[in-house]
């Protein structure tokens, strides 16, 4: 499926209290594509924990203009739309890289999937710091997300505590 097409942005659309359905409903029907990342979350409900889903961020949903055809302000008219976030008089988009990790990171529904669980004796890459770009070997992984990586420096490996932040895997 591509959310990516040539005039096409994105734009955050807030939605009325707990309208998020409505809102993505009534905007697909009109003919508008919505992206909305969900997450789920554990409740306790009359004494019994349920998984629910939820919106990443509440509140808003994601819809794809193109700005060419003007037809935004049928956004803000939509039912269980409140408006399109706007600076000034025009809408302001979203950059197409954030939507488009978001929507890599989601599956099919745009449910969040969970992180890529790192083991030992993965490869990973640095992403920060003096050692940016490096690859290095993983060694182990604490319960409190540090990652403990061997790198080879000047012929000989060299075990270093990150952040698993701070790499990616390959």
């Amino acid at each position: 499926m591509s959310y990516h097409d040539s005039g096409t942005t994105w734009f955050l659309a807030q939605f009325k209290p707990n309208s998020h359905r409505i809102a993505e409903r009534n905007l697909v029907r009109q003919g508008f594509r919505t992206f909305l990342p969900l997450h789920e979350e554990t409740t306790r409900v009359r004494g019994k924990f349920t998984v629910q889903k939820r919106p990443l961020f509440p509140g808003y949903l994601f819809v794809a203009l193109d700005m060419l055809q003007g037809r935004w302000r049928a956004v803000n008219s939509t039912y269980g739309i409140t408006r399109i976030v706007s600076l000034g008089k025009e809408p302001t988009p979203v950059p197409l890289d954030l939507v488009s990790q978001l929507m890599l990171r989601c599956d099919q529904e745009g449910k969040l999937l969970p992180p890529k669980l790192l083991k030992p004796g993965d490869e990973v890459t640095m992403t920060k710091g003096p050692f940016a770009d490096v690859i290095a070997t993983i060694e182990s992984v604490t319960t409190d997300r540090r990652v403990w990586v061997l790198m080879d420096i000047m012929g000989g490996q060299t075990r270093v505590a990150v952040s698993a932040q701070h790499i990616r895997a390959g």
